[in-house]
């Protein structure tokens, strides 16, 4: 067994929430590209229950990718593709095309360049009626923001000043730029949001 393996408590959480909202967006079959796959948790249980689909993880963190290895190696499901490394925010990503792209709790634990480059990347490979989908926190003009956010928000600058929680309408905003209209808000458990863009 591959000793690699990770564990993210939050996966466990959040898990069967996004795949509601993932049976309703995505496609019957074809590819799904997952962005920043982090421990390969959420692409084994996706790939698991949407047996049509075959899934691409993605990392660009070296032990991201060994782990998402790992759980490949441990579950040998047909439809679990290797994982790729990719950064969202290079110009150059290693997967040409893509029936549908999934990224989960990205957006604000990465500079706003990440967030750039995955709608650059988004607006390139999806033809049109392709969904996109986000989740994690955002904030929201005319929404006050939670106290659990809030509280996120600032450990994250802490952390690091480029990360943070982004203003849905920016999200938006650079979506739009590159083709990708805002189809739905759907709230999540534990003031989470998920975000269904389509290629126009």
């Amino acid at each position: 067994m591959n000793d690699a393996r990770r564990h993210a408590p939050a996966v466990v959480r959040n898990r069967d929430p996004i795949l509601a909202v993932l049976r309703g967006a995505l496609p019957s079959s074809g590819l799904v590209l997952e962005i920043a796959s982090g421990t390969g948790e959420h692409a084994v249980y996706f790939a698991r229950a949407m047996t049509g689909l075959d899934w691409q993880p993605t990392d660009p963190d070296a032990a991201a990718r060994a782990s998402i290895e790992g759980w490949r190696e441990t579950e040998r499901l047909p439809n679990l593709l290797a994982p790729l490394e990719l950064d969202a925010a290079a110009q150059d990503w290693p997967v040409g095309s893509a029936d549908a792209i999934v990224c989960i709790n990205m957006v604000h634990i990465s500079p706003w360049q990440s967030a750039l480059g995955l709608m650059a990347g988004a607006g390139r490979l999806l033809t049109a009626g392709a969904p996109l989908v986000l989740y994690g926190p955002y904030r929201r003009e005319g929404h006050a923001i939670e106290p659990g956010n809030a509280a996120f928000d600032e450990d994250l600058k802490r952390r690091n000043p480029e990360w943070g929680l982004r203003l849905l309408e920016d999200v938006a905003d650079i979506a739009a730029v590159r083709g990708l209209d805002l189809e739905q808000v759907i709230s999540m458990p534990a003031d989470n949001l998920s975000l269904v863009f389509r290629k126009r």
